[in-house]
């Protein structure tokens, strides 16, 4: 994805307040982690130009990076709407993943059509530690399906997820990533440079961040 096509959709983000960053007055996490960053990814479906842009830049790295694959995969539910509009751009089959099997009828897990001879690609929203994407993956792989490779919008890039990935041996792409959206906020002078200063440390070491 050029520079150009990515600014744009950081910019519409920021616009949005699907991302926010925030350093001096962080938001806290379910977990109670303490974060400058806030994101609610599922807003961009309601933006037609956000979404057009975010579906020429995934379309375009998933042909780049996974240029085999035959099936584009949604994780429910975000990853759904995303993927559908890829699979469309691409021309490919689509299906998507429950994050557990039906508890009814035929108990399914994964919606859709796959072959023994499929290469899959996974689409979710957000990357942070990785865990529901995984689990994603590892039940296309229960059917005996190849998966190739995950793709999402926004990935924090935590080293929590990159070990995670590297343990199933599975490949990430990610349009954005948390440095980018610190690094066009600097340039933008959104942010002071202690604000970038906090935000750099919270990456390094996000769970005793501000203690």
């Amino acid at each position: 994805m050029n520079d150009e096509l990515r600014s744009k959709i950081i910019k519409q983000l920021l616009d949005l307040k699907a991302v926010s960053i925030s350093p001096n007055a962080p938001f806290t996490y379910a977990s109670g982690m303490k974060s400058p960053i806030y994101t609610d990814l599922r807003m961009t479906i309601s933006s037609p130009m956000l979404r057009s842009d975010i579906v020429k830049g995934l379309s375009a790295e998933i042909k780049k990076a996974y240029p085999n694959a035959t099936v584009i995969g949604g994780v429910a539910t975000a990853g759904i709407p995303h993927a559908a509009w890829v699979a469309d751009a691409l021309d490919l089959p689509l299906i998507y993943v429950r994050s557990k099997p039906k508890d009814h009828g035929a108990g399914k897990q994964i919606e859709g059509q796959l072959k023994d001879d499929d290469q899959v690609v996974l689409i979710d929203d957000l990357i942070s530690t990785g865990g529901s994407v995984l689990k994603a993956v590892e039940a296309v792989r229960k059917e005996n399906v190849d998966v190739i490779g995950v793709a999402s919008i926004f990935s924090y890039g935590l080293p929590d997820a990159t070990k995670n990935f590297a343990d199933q041996k599975t490949k990430l792409l990610s349009l954005l990533n948390y440095n980018q959206m610190v690094d066009y906020l600097q340039s933008s002078q959104a942010l002071s440079e202690d604000e970038v200063q906090s935000a750099k440390e919270w990456h390094q070491d996000p769970w005793n961040w501000k203690k």
